[in-house]
């Protein structure tokens, strides 16, 4: 049984690489979906050999993620975490939060670069050879806007779980 626990645990973690996350927040997922109930920062500590401080962190980071949730535990003086028990739902939450981080910061990016690009046309002061330069630089700007405007209607697609009425969840295993 640990070997199978072990194998779902580092599979998890191999996962949060698509993500650009790390193997840590994986891991942690992957624990508390084997314990299959809320965990403490001790428990995950000592679970993963690291410092409560580090395991502190991580819990932040998938609470954000919004992967993880505080739970109230009756008599509990400590903060218990548990984890989002859906894939399809981790996978959204996952999918949204990490590219909707990707898409603000290249859009701030490429609006200031836009921007730059237009006021160098406007002031007139460039060669021919320049000025097409320019021209064609602020057109492909302007079709990354435009790209990043699309990203964020597809997260916005996702996170509205609209997608699964175009593709549905399985809900059992069509394998056997």
């Amino acid at each position: 049984m640990m070997k199978i626990e072990q194998h779902f645990i580092e599979q998890s973690a191999d996962n949060m690489e698509v993500y650009g996350l790390s193997a840590t927040v994986g891991r942690v997922l992957g624990i508390i979906q084997m314990k299959q109930m809320p965990m403490t920062l001790n428990e995950l500590s000592d679970a993963t050999g690291m410092s409560k401080t580090r395991m502190s962190q991580v819990v932040r980071e998938m609470l954000e993620l919004n992967v993880a949730d505080k739970v109230f535990i009756k008599g509990s003086r400590q903060d218990v975490y548990n984890v989002e028990p859906d894939h399809y739902q981790n996978f959204i939450s996952l999918f949204c939060v990490t590219w909707g981080r990707m898409v603000r910061k290249s859009r701030i990016a490429e609006k200031r670069m836009y921007q730059e690009l237009i006021k160098m046309i406007e002031q007139g002061e460039l060669t021919e050879e320049e000025l097409t330069k320019v021209q064609h630089y602020a057109a492909q700007s302007k079709k990354l806007l435009a790209y990043y405007e699309w990203l964020s209607r597809l997260i916005e697609f996702f996170d509205s779980d609209e997608i699964f009425t175009h593709i549905p969840k399985i809900e059992k295993d069509k394998s056997k």
